[in-house]
């Protein structure tokens, strides 16, 4: 005798046929028009929130930068009746011109002076801003100030500070027995005394940048690190300097493109607020021959031409600091 058992649901009946199976012969339903729109908000609004920069850029930035290499390639002076077409003749001229290489050494040393010990300092206060200080924001906004006082007023006052005869530096030099030195007719001198400025006023606004960085970088890497046995300074140079890399190029970067349009403070170190930079264009920038061109000597297509070489080379300055940043940066990480 035999019995069959049969189990029509429940736990031990056979499993069910995939429910797609059934609508395999069913085309998919065409998306309504709320999906469409949904889609086309995802993939094209992101376009259009940045679109506007771009707009703007394009008509105060690029517009600007093609008419004046527009302007490089004709003898364009200011007030003339006419611009006769001279083609790279200002290039070529520019090429052969001692002020501008003196100007464009003048603009190199002063940057140097500037950058790299500004970038140091900078990390460096970041990462003391960063350690459990007493009143942390007072210490944190004090290094901004710098950056929110007037340029000029700043400029004013490190001009006297380095004057020759009543400076402040130079009594100070006097009284521990250093001769006084002339920071304005001295040409390395007053490099020092421009670059003073620059660090001065971009400092800690980099400072800030830095310590923000530094405060994304997640905690459990350090304690890690801590058990491990490693010191406060083989964290440092193995974890937050490698881990800084992106902002470090940022920062890098940012004072390549500003250290080499210096501008105010060389031009307001004068006594009289001259183009020159000096009785022998010993602190004459690039700007600032730039600007003597154009608005003293009243020839705009010279000045363009200097406009366009000064960009140029802003580009390959820029462009060799960010791989040099970038390859020191990542020498870290393993």
């Amino acid at each position: 005798m035999t019995t069959e058992l049969t189990v029509a649901s429940g736990r031990g009946a056979e499993p069910r046929p995939p429910r797609r199976a059934d609508n395999d012969d069913i085309p998919p339903a065409r998306l309504s028009w709320r999906h469409r729109l949904t889609n086309f908000d995802v993939k094209v609004s992101p376009y259009l929130y940045i679109a506007p920069f771009f707009i703007v850029f394009g008509v105060v930035g690029l517009f600007p930068l093609l008419y004046t290499a527009y302007i490089s390639l004709f003898d364009w002076e200011l007030g003339a009746d006419e611009q006769p077409f001279v083609g790279l003749e200002n290039y070529t001229y520019l090429l052969g011109d001692s002020q501008f290489w003196n100007a464009m050494v003048n603009t190199i040393s002063i940057f140097v002076l500037s950058s790299v010990p500004q970038v140091i300092v900078a990390v460096l206060l970041a990462a003391l801003l960063n350690t459990a200080l007493r009143g942390r924001t007072a210490w944190r906004m004090g290094v901004l100030l710098p950056y929110v006082a007037s340029l000029v007023a700043l400029t004013i006052i490190f001009a006297n500070l380095f004057g020759p005869q009543y400076g402040m530096i130079n009594s100070i030099l006097e009284a521990v027995g250093i001769d006084r030195i002339d920071w304005q007719a001295e040409r390395w001198w007053s490099h020092i005394a421009i670059a003073t400025m620059v660090n001065w006023r971009w400092t800690g606004y980099n400072a800030l940048i830095v310590l923000a960085a530094m405060q994304a970088i997640p905690r459990d890497i350090y304690e890690a690190a801590w058990v491990d046995g490693a010191s406060k300074a083989r964290q440092f140079f193995s974890i937050t300097l490698p881990l800084l890399r992106p902002t470090m190029i940022f920062v890098v970067v940012t004072s390549t493109i500003g250290g080499l349009q210096i501008f105010t403070e060389p031009k307001l170190f004068a006594p009289a607020g001259s183009n020159t930079g000096g009785a022998q264009n010993q602190y004459q920038t690039v700007v600032l021959y730039m600007y003597q061109s154009g608005f003293q000597d009243q020839d705009l297509g010279y000045a363009s031409a200097i406009a366009w070489v000064l960009f140029i080379v802003i580009i390959a300055i820029a462009g060799i600091n960010f791989l040099i940043t970038r390859r020191l940066a990542s020498t870290g990480e393993g």
